[in-house]
């Protein structure tokens, strides 16, 4: 049984994701905190779905996919990290802790999730990494969200030169 897993499903782009690929899998795996806004996605899409509820800016959240692999085995066809946010706002304005929060999900749980969902994957398969047209020019007062993105796409890159022995793809989408 081949699954899609997507991060971010519970709006905007993760859930134009879950409805492009409902029809390409055999079950959607919906990763998000908002339990409810994925439960009426999966509901409105007519496929087999799992609901993940996650904070992946927290460890927690991330080992809560790393425990649903481990524990299901699945064949992933498609990871798409649409998860992610950004903060306006001048460096000595925007507090620490959300400038952490930002680097914790768009760049670590992005590589977290990568790294540990691989070994699932099947020949084929395709990892969707949300870029942003932000990574190519430095954007002041947007600098930690346009940097982790440019480390996005780089690693993104990189990755797809790395796993083509495994006959998946790497792709940085950058609206």
């Amino acid at each position: 049984m081949s699954i899609a897993i997507i991060t971010g499903a519970s709006s905007g782009i993760g859930a134009a994701f879950a409805k492009e690929y409902a029809s390409k899998v055999d079950e959607l795996w919906l990763v998000a905190r908002r339990v409810d806004r994925m439960i009426q996605l999966g509901d409105s899409l007519g496929v087999k779905y799992k609901v993940i509820s996650a904070d992946l800016t927290t460890n927690e959240g991330i080992e809560t996919i790393r425990e649903a692999l481990e524990s299901e085995k699945p064949q992933v066809k498609y990871l798409v990290n649409a998860a992610g946010f950004g903060d306006f706002g001048a460096f000595d304005e925007i507090e620490e802790r959300k400038v952490e929060m930002m680097i914790d999900l768009n760049v670590k749980a992005l590589v977290l999730i990568t790294h540990m969902t691989i070994p699932y994957m099947e020949r084929g398969g395709r990892i969707i990494q949300l870029g942003s047209g932000s990574c190519f020019t430095p954007l002041p007062y947007f600098n930690v969200y346009s940097s982790g993105k440019v480390f996005v796409l780089h690693y993104t890159k990189s990755l797809n030169f790395e796993i083509k022995k495994y006959g998946l793809r790497a792709t940085c989408f950058c609206p």
